[in-house]
């Protein structure tokens, strides 16, 4: 009845676990969410009814694949910051950078094509890039990012090499973050062998100290970096906008798969985005964001400083929304979130699914964004507690 590519198709384990997390008892670690109580509501009130007023036919009405021009003109400017310097019509819109990914694989990958990812790696990327049933080689990574030499051994002996997945910025899910140097020699060895790759950038923004480190994409100079981009973690989530910046005839490739699979994104939520641009200072709004976020991780790290046991190690992120702790090779974390939400009701996502090709049990992925502060210690105090009594057996 159904496809064999269907038949491989996972549901997502984070998913599933927020969906065991939605009770008001359970502390929670395991989503990649934004706060709520910072979403811009009065403001997109105003917005919403602005756009309704001024330009509610259009808002309601089908519009071009490619996207609304003045959001892709706002954008390209906001691209910027990343270091790239684009018109707007290089951007295309997505219903988040998700669909972006989506898209990557269906343009790049054919059955058996290998995809070269970091390791660990985002569980979301893995989940979209293997429903085009493709292989994976996970590259060695440290504080700094790929390791160069990793890479270039699996470029050099690896046949059917598709594209490179990074991202560079307080990655998803290990919080770290590439050195300029690193994503240097990431683009030398894409130019040197010609292979795309996909950088995706939802947290470049939520940078909490230091400076900004350019992305791969402002270094690219022969086109082969696909930029991927969303509005979801720094401004509304629910309105799925995100968008791809690439070569015109890369995408040129993305946009005709948008026009097949969706025809467009929300004319509504595009124009509200646009307008809130217009009205607002969007930068203004991402630093209420940071300052809330750093204060939590800042909690965070104090907290498993505190509470967790000396046999476990974390990263510490100098921004975004996670890190990731690394606990003794005898201790399953699916296993133990079971435990774990069943007596002390406490949250996180078990690292295990962010290696494509399996093997690494010992670890979890633990945000820190959604939380509020007295949860943020009850929740790593409990947990510290389970983790010493699990050592302990």
């Amino acid at each position: 009845m159904f496809s064999n590519r269907i038949k491989d198709v996972k549901a997502s384990e984070i998913r599933e676990i927020l969906k065991l997390t939605a009770r008001d008892d359970i502390i929670s670690f395991a989503g990649g969410l934004p706060a709520p109580e910072l979403f811009p509501v009065k403001e997109m009130m105003e917005v919403s009814r602005f756009v309704l007023e001024k330009m509610g036919r259009e808002a309601l009405q089908y519009s071009p694949t490619e996207g609304y021009d003045p959001l892709r003109d706002h954008i390209a400017r906001r691209m910027k910051l990343s270091g790239v310097n684009v018109p707007g019509d290089a951007i295309l819109i997505t219903s988040g950078s998700q669909q972006g990914l989506d898209f990557s694989g269906k343009i790049f990958l054919n059955r058996g094509d290998v995809v070269l990812c970091e390791s660990p790696s985002y569980l979301g990327a893995i989940n979209a890039f293997r429903a085009y049933e493709c292989q994976f080689r996970e590259i060695e990574t440290d504080d700094k990012g790929m390791v160069m030499e990793d890479l270039e051994r699996a470029l050099r002996e690896t046949e059917n090499v598709k594209m490179i997945y990074v991202i560079p910025d307080f990655q998803n899910p290990s919080g770290r973050t590439w050195s300029l140097e690193r994503r240097k020699g990431l683009l030398e060895l894409a130019n040197k062998y010609n292979k795309p790759i996909i950088e995706d950038n939802p947290y470049g923004d939520l940078i909490f100290e230091g400076e900004r480190i350019p992305s791969v994409k402002s270094l690219d100079t022969k086109g082969l970096v696909i930029f991927l981009g969303t509005f979801s973690k720094t401004f509304c989530p629910g309105l799925r906008i995100g968008w791809v910046c690439a070569s015109p005839e890369i995408l040129n490739k993305y946009i005709m798969v948008k026009q097949s699979a969706d025809l467009q994104c929300n004319s509504m939520s595009q124009r509200e985005i646009s307008v809130f641009l217009d009205k607002y200072d969007l930068d203004k709004h991402i630093e209420r964001i940071k300052v809330v976020y750093k204060k939590r991780r800042d909690l965070m790290m104090e907290s498993l400083e505190k509470y967790f046991p000396q046999e476990v190690s974390w990263t510490y992120p100098s921004g975004g929304l996670f890190t990731w702790v690394i606990v003794p090779d005898h201790i399953d974390t699916k296993r133990l979130l079971e435990k774990s939400l069943k007596t002390i009701k406490v949250a996180y996502v078990p690292g295990a699914s962010f290696f494509p090709n399996g093997g690494v049990n010992n670890t979890m992925r633990v945000n820190f964004s959604t939380m509020a502060d007295d949860k943020i210690v009850e929740g790593i105090k409990r947990l510290g507690d389970l983790l010493k009594k699990e050592i302990s057996l």
